[in-house]
């Protein structure tokens, strides 16, 4: 008589169990038939020795944090990791919910494979990445403007996190919430409002809704992105780690994120990983790597980074062009035209300074009309030459006035004196759009340029000595003999010498 064997009928259970989910998901939840999904019976003998695999549910700001740099972290250390990323741009934990409880194939499943090799799937269910792999750690985040409101976690989060709980392969899986980092000073994002448009408002609101959310679905670990960016924002580079007031820049801003779940997974320092992205200089790196490290140190407070800090003095210039084009090589783009746009001024070897330009008083907008091919001592690429702010100090244009436009360089030395040289090109006209550049620190010096159709003619403001806090402020309006009947003035480059 044949004996009932209860462990091995829970194994062909287990199998069956696992196969049908899997089949189900195949069929209706995943057209694509993800050709890198393992054979279900493959989970069961446990996760592949030696990777740690990585899923995150979440948005555009999951996308900056782990879609560029983790990978190359890991494996500097001699880490094998996968990564997957289930992206909806604007995702909200109440979008999860909805989409995880009503199946629905609407992620682009972004998948880092051991290799390094990044594969996209569109149309994929949350259900269907959960048994995609033995995931190691699972992360959920809100929604940036609603991140730093913990009323907007208490009934989603819980949902989520039970719906994968319940689906996912790996048993000793450990979940995460990823605290997001605060919008730029100057970010002009509809859900600033909610913070009072407070940088350190939000970042504190933001880091207070993560500690109240982690109980509610027993997390592991808070992976302190907004804290490693807020701490990077006191060094040199300042207030200068997004690309578009929210979402992190490149590569700074997402390495600095990177760099912090690195050492929130591994439990180790990122400091002096070999790693680093082209483009960015040693000291750039080490600003990132010790910002993660300062947060992962005090997750719940800003830690000023006062080793990372410029004296105001440099070699060689200082290139600022005026345009939301990216900066070409040797330059520093002053990416926008309202007042708080800034920029951490680097010399033209790619060195910080210490030193940096705040629009106080904005332009009207951005002009694209200028030379594109000129003969100047700027030996200006086309798309500086050819961009510029421009302002109309007689008249409205666009609904505006712009009677006139201020520029504060900060971080000087006060016992310096320094010479800025001035270009600006409106081509195709047949007025005089003559420009006055005002420049002020402890003494005055006044500059006036014809920008009408100029493709050869720079400007100077010499021996400008800044006031006692070390600064100088550049007052950009119509000159006198400007005939236009808008009164338009333009600028597109500046250059400080010593």
């Amino acid at each position: 008589m044949l004996r009932f064997n209860k462990n091995l009928f829970k194994s062909y259970l287990a199998v069956f169990a696992v196969l049908f989910l899997f089949l189900s998901c195949t069929k209706n939840d995943n057209p694509n038939n993800l050709p890198e999904t393992v054979a279900a019976f493959q989970y069961l003998p446990g996760p592949k020795e030696g990777v740690v695999k990585i899923l995150a549910i979440g948005n555009s700001f999951s996308e900056d944090a782990i879609e560029s740099h983790l990978y190359e972290l890991a494996k500097a250390k001699g880490k094998k990791v996968i990564i997957g990323n289930m992206y909806i741009g604007g995702a909200s934990l109440e979008d999860h919910v909805k989409n995880a409880l009503s199946n629905g194939s609407v992620y682009s499943y972004r998948k880092i494979d051991t290799n390094g090799v990044k594969k996209t799937y569109p149309n994929i269910s949350i259900a269907s990445a959960v048994i995609n792999e033995q995931w190691d750690y699972i992360s959920f985040q809100q929604v940036s403007q609603n991140s730093g409101q913990f009323d907007t976690y208490q009934s989603t989060l819980p949902v989520l996190y039970n719906f994968v709980k319940e689906r996912a392969l790996n048993a000793g899986a450990k979940y995460v919430l990823h605290q997001t980092w605060a919008y730029a000073q100057n970010s002009t994002h509809s859900g600033f409002v909610n913070y009072n448009k407070d940088q350190l408002t939000m970042y504190q609101a933001i880091v207070d809704a993560n500690n109240k959310a982690k109980p509610l679905i027993n997390a592991s670990l808070i992976v302190p992105s907004g804290t490693a960016i807020q701490n990077a924002r006191t060094s040199v580079v300042g207030d200068n780690f997004t690309r578009d007031g929210y979402h992190l820049s490149i590569p700074m801003g997402r390495y600095t994120a990177a760099a912090t779940w690195y050492e929130a997974i591994f439990g180790e320092s990122v400091v002096g990983n070999s790693y680093k992205p082209a483009g960015l200089s040693d000291f750039e790196a080490s600003i990132s790597q010790n910002a993660a490290h300062f947060a992962l140190q005090k997750p719940n407070e800003v830690t000023q980074m006062v080793n990372f800090q410029g004296d105001g003095s440099f070699t060689g210039v200082i290139n600022i062009n005026l345009g939301t084009a990216a900066a070409p090589a040797g330059w520093n783009g002053l990416t926008g035209f309202t007042a708080g746009s800034s920029v951490a001024l680097k010399n033209n070897t790619n060195n910080y300074t210490g030193i940096g330009a705040t629009i106080t008083e904005r332009f009207n907008g951005q002009n694209t009309d200028g030379a594109s091919t000129t003969t100047t001592e700027l030996n200006m690429p086309t798309d500086v030459s050819k961009n510029s702010y421009f302002g109309n100090s007689k008249g409205a244009f666009g609904g505006l006035t712009i009677v006139q436009s201020t520029i504060k360089i900060t971080g000087l030395n006060k016992d310096q004196r320094y010479n800025f040289g001035y270009f600006g090109s409106r081509m195709g006209v047949g007025d005089n759009r003559e420009t006055k550049f005002i420049t002020t620190g402890a003494n005055e010096v006044v500059a006036r340029l014809n920008t009408s159709n100029n493709t050869s003619n720079v400007v100077w403001a010499n021996a400008v000595q800044p006031n006692s806090a070390g600064e100088i402020t550049i007052t950009v309006t119509a000159g006198e003999n400007n005939t236009n009947g808008s009164g338009f003035y333009y600028l597109a480059a500046i250059r400080i010498t010593k």
